[in-house]
């Protein structure tokens, strides 16, 4: 029970290993630099780029691969940029750099690493609106791409394009209620923890999260916790309709 008067916890949201992850699990495209050379690579086919390389500690242990022959390992960065399925103000989310050294000869000009792509992994830097962190490598062993990751574009989309009034009635969750200065809403990002909703004004705009009854465990689970935040949001509606 939460004492009154005490401030109230703010949303559970994706840790930062956890967002690294969703990112990469979801990536459609990316841009390799390899010793200041920058290689775009596309049609990832949103499978987790992590899946794809074997990343080793910055002190291989034992039986792990070298460096290049003919010289030390190059410095390598993958980069992912994070953008809004739906047209909100400043698409951009989030951005992600993994930054090594390249075990492995790169596979070439327009093409992702094969699953043989060894990288000794130096850190994971996540930028987004509320700041810079970094991930080491423990943190994101430990992690594991949201359910929703995948989805979520479709999910997004297909509530705005269809559904419309259901990002209009969700609005009844804010608090505080949204003012007249706010001329659009948007729904901006969905995950496992709830649904994120961009709320724009004239100038400027603000996000709010919307958490789910219950953590999601798997993508299937979804609809029910959706359906669940709809009908909360109903009888907020119904109450602040009633007669004082």
């Amino acid at each position: 029970m939460r004492l009154t008067g005490a401030p109230a916890a703010p949303p559970a949201a994706p840790t930062g290993a956890e967002r690294v992850r969703s990112v990469l699990a979801a990536a459609h495209s990316m841009t390799v630099v390899i010793d200041g050379v920058r290689h775009e690579v596309r049609d990832l086919e949103g499978g987790d780029v992590l899946g794809r390389l074997h990343l080793h500690p910055a002190a291989p242990a034992a039986g792990d691969p070298g460096p290049l022959p003919g010289g030390a390992a190059p410095a390598v960065r993958l980069e992912f940029t994070d953008v809004a399925p739906t047209p909100v103000r400043d698409r951009v989310r989030a951005r992600v750099t993994v930054l090594g050294r390249l075990l492995t000869p790169w596979a070439g000009e327009g093409s992702a690493p094969g699953a043989t792509a060894c990288v000794e992994y130096g850190r994971a830097v996540l930028e987004t609106a509320r700041g810079t962190s970094y991930i080491g490598l423990g943190e994101l062993d430990g992690a594991r791409p949201d359910p929703l990751a995948p989805y979520e574009a479709g999910m997004l989309t297909h509530l705005l394009d269809d559904h419309p009034e259901l990002v209009t009635l969700l609005l009844r969750l804010v608090r505080p209620l949204p003012s007249a200065a706010v001329v659009r809403a948007l729904p901006l990002a969905l995950d496992r923890y709830g649904i994120t909703l961009r709320l724009e004004e004239r100038a400027g705009h603000r996000d709010v999260r919307l958490p789910f009854p219950s953590v999601l465990d798997e993508a299937g689970q979804a609809g029910v916790q959706i359906q669940a935040l709809l009908s909360a949001a109903r009888r907020r509606s119904h109450r602040n309709s009633l007669p004082a």
